[in-house]
């Protein structure tokens, strides 16, 4: 038997949740593309704010999923949406400008399996499950696709494999003419120090699965408001932003990498001043309500 725990239903609807996060992140790691078209990788950073707006919408899926029990299954929810939004997302990179898309595809297939596996197999019997586990698997895609374009600058296979190029020089076979020596210079791609190669993608990951699962987990509870958690939510990505920021340094041109940097930290301390402010609204609304008396004993 599953029991479902009422969470607040919010100003937003859900669908209108999901169909603003999806076309958000959708256009922001498209606008990444800009830098191939202009020759520079100053517009990269639209890649976090693509992957911002998945977590948004992601954490009011959370919610949704892990009202049917105690709380407890909010972070593995987390786990499993990029998980399984990982085998995406790096699948399907290899499909050139296409590949935004190919990875939500991909992801909401894939989400459907497990869905299906966790509340047919397993028999966890949650109304929701199978719905809730095909957005989420679509928001990992998205979320680590959009940090992966602004680390890299790109949302293509190859800008997430290849690091950089270097040159390799012999001699060639042939003598030139009059005797002078020629060589065969070979360009080599170096994949050790690329997103997947240095394993970068590997903090991506965490970063996001943490931003995705605490927001909710944090404002679980009779009090919790739609309104405040969206916000922590856009207030976590915004700080995982920052340290994808900071990794992108070693991708990115100097000012590039700056503007993305820049345009974390304002974000970050708009929606943490935003969430407090919240947070006060809320806890001065239970400032004189009283404890739940047990009666028990001689009671």
């Amino acid at each position: 038997m599953t029991v479902k725990m009422e969470a607040s239903a919010g100003k937003l609807a859900h669908n209108t949740l999901m169909t603003y996060g999806i076309i958000i992140a959708i256009v922001g790691i498209y606008l990444t593309y800009l830098n191939t078209l202009t020759g520079i990788a100053v517009f990269s950073f639209f890649g976090g704010i693509g992957a911002i707006a998945a977590l948004w919408w992601g954490s009011d899926t959370i919610k949704h999923l892990c009202s049917y029990g105690l709380g407890t299954g909010v972070p593995s929810a987390g786990m499993i949406a990029f998980g399984a939004g990982a085998i995406a997302m790096i699948a399907g990179t290899k499909f050139g400008l296409a590949s935004p898309i190919v990875v939500l595809i991909l992801a909401a297939v894939i989400g459907a399996v497990i869905g299906y596996v966790a509340n047919n197999i397993i028999n966890m019997n949650i109304p929701v499950m199978i719905t809730s586990l095909i957005e989420l698997a679509i928001v990992g895609a998205m979320t680590m696709l959009g940090f992966a374009s602004m680390c890299t600058g790109s949302f293509t296979f190859n800008g997430l494999v290849i690091g950089g190029m270097s040159l390799s020089m012999e001699p060639a076979t042939q003598v030139a003419a009059g005797g002078a020596q020629t060589f065969m210079v070979t360009v080599i791609p170096e994949f050790a120090g690329s997103l997947i190669g240095g394993a970068a993608l590997a903090v991506i990951f965490f970063l996001g699965a943490m931003a995705l699962q605490h927001p909710f987990n944090a404002c679980l509870g009779p009090n919790e408001q739609q309104d405040r958690t969206l916000m922590l939510a856009l207030e976590v990505g915004f700080l995982s932003m920052i340290v994808v920021a900071v990794m992108s340094y070693v991708f990115l041109d100097l000012v590039s990498a700056t503007v993305g940097l820049a345009v974390a930290l304002i974000g970050w301390f708009y929606t943490y001043k935003k969430y407090i402010e919240l947070s006060k609204r809320d806890a001065y609304a239970w400032l004189d309500a009283k404890p739940i008396i047990e009666v028990g004993g001689d009671q």
